[in-house]
């Protein structure tokens, strides 16, 4: 049990595992939720916690009866109801972090590196300590770095409950590094949009790249319209083509212009073309760079290129074999080698030997349902997508088919709060109100 006058800094705090009273683990702390009042110290009210299916819920610090060995225990039945921030709660990892305040005494500002919570006589948990480093005037964020430590009492600082015009975010990725981008992109969508847009900023192009891939559409175009025009273009270059396309295609016809203008002429020439197809259609969901190799190419090679870090699985499950040009649209499209083949031959051997060439293919105006089709029936993770004269255009697979199957708001919640299929995921439980 956690006792009167428990100290806990919330940055070591995230990431640490939730347990019911029985040892089962319910998730994991990923920030903590306070009250920033006019007048006395913030009440940190509960914990963010995320569990099954990267749902983020809220688990009230009235909940929690320890916080120690790197454990937190909770009990009673958890809302497993998304958490959905007020306009009066503050959270500590996601906004506090990095924020600029300034000492009572006039000297000068400082930047909040850690928040402390402690537990009070009465049950409440308040902001009690900041661990802050005192700015240098003139001094670049780097060197600022390197500045005076301190811990300080809540009452020693203003400007707690008021975010800067420009806060950094340095430290609140630091505590998020080790997320995937999916799940980067759910705390992402969660902050509110001044804090989204500061975190966004701060991130480089191809992490960015990558969130903004699993972003809904509404935030992809908020944080695209808010970066300067050139980073903008860089960031797109760093995307997949048809995410760059999809992206392009939802910004008024103007500003899309702009952008390809921006881009590098190869990577805006790949998006271009499929900026020219239907977006149910094969040309419309497929990449235009898959792993495409000529006949000759040894074994050993093709498995190099599949190991590819940008490769999502489903296609990196098959090399596409074609005659030169290998860049799309290719010469004539011979078939393809999958990577369990790869794996039982030879190293030195030539990947024209064990092609497949009976793999089906589609047109690039073929629709969705008939793309849909083809990968079930033929249990495929990718398909090659042919023009009349069998020159490969491009890969449809089935990661960029589910996108376009699901509905537009499938990384939200229902009316009630639950996913549609919460039953399934074995997630859906009765809980206590959030108050």
């Amino acid at each position: 049990m956690s006792s009167v006058g428990t100290r806990v800094f919330v940055a070591r705090l995230a990431g640490t595992n939730v347990f019911d009273p029985l040892g089962d683990q319910v998730g994991r702390v990923r920030d903590v939720v306070v009250l920033v009042r006019p007048k006395g110290a913030p009440r940190a009210v509960g914990l963010v916690v995320e569990v099954a299916a990267r749902r983020r819920v809220f688990l009230p610090l009235t909940r929690v009866t320890a916080v120690d060995s790197g454990q937190v225990i909770s009990t009673g039945l958890v809302n497993m109801r998304r958490f959905e921030q007020r306009t009066f709660e503050t959270l500590v990892v996601g906004e506090l972090l990095d924020r600029t305040v300034e000492f009572v005494d006039g000297s000068g500002p400082a930047t909040i590196e850690d928040v402390a919570i402690e537990l009070q006589r009465n049950g409440d948990w308040v902001v009690s300590k900041l661990f802050v480093r005192r700015q240098t005037p003139g001094r670049s964020s780097i060197l600022r770095r390197r500045g005076e430590t301190l811990l300080v009492s809540v009452d020693e600082v203003t400007g707690l409950g008021q975010a800067t015009a420009a806060q950094g975010a340095e430290l609140l990725l630091a505590q998020w590094e080790d997320l995937k981008p999916a799940d980067l992109a759910d705390v992402l969508h969660d902050l509110g949009l001044t804090r989204r847009l500061e975190v966004a900023r701060a991130l480089d192009n191809e992490r960015l790249a990558d969130v903004l891939e699993e972003l809904p559409e509404d935030d992809q175009v908020g944080i695209l319209q808010a970066l300067a025009l050139t980073r903008a273009a860089d960031v797109l270059e760093a995307m997949q083509p048809d995410d760059a396309a999809d992206l392009l295609g939802e910004l008024p016809k103007e500003q899309a212009a702009e952008l390809l203008e921006l881009m590098e002429p190869e990577e805006a020439k790949g998006v271009r073309r499929l900026l020219a197809y239907a977006d149910n259609t094969a040309g419309g969901l497929m990449t235009t760079e898959p792993v495409i190799l000529g006949p000759e190419t040894p074994i050993a090679a093709a498995l190099a290129h599949v190991r590819r870090q940008d490769l999502t699985p489903a296609l990196a499950s098959m090399v596409f074999v074609a005659r030169p040009p290998l860049e799309t649209p290719t010469g004539r499209f011979i078939g393809v080698v999958h990577l369990q083949r790869l794996l039982r031959e030879p190293p030195h051997e030539a990947i024209g030997s064990i092609v497949d060439t009976d793999i089906e293919s589609i047109q690039v105006d073929a629709p969705l349902l008939s793309v849909t089709r083809n990968l079930a029936t033929y249990n495929l993770l990718a398909l090659p997508v042919v023009d009349s004269e069998r020159r490969l255009l491009g890969v449809v697979s089935v990661d960029d088919v589910l996108d376009h199957l699901l509905p537009e708001d499938w990384r939200e919640t229902d009316d009630e709060g639950n996913f549609s299929d919460a039953d399934e995921l074995g997630i859906h439980r009765p809980g206590v109100a959030r108050g």
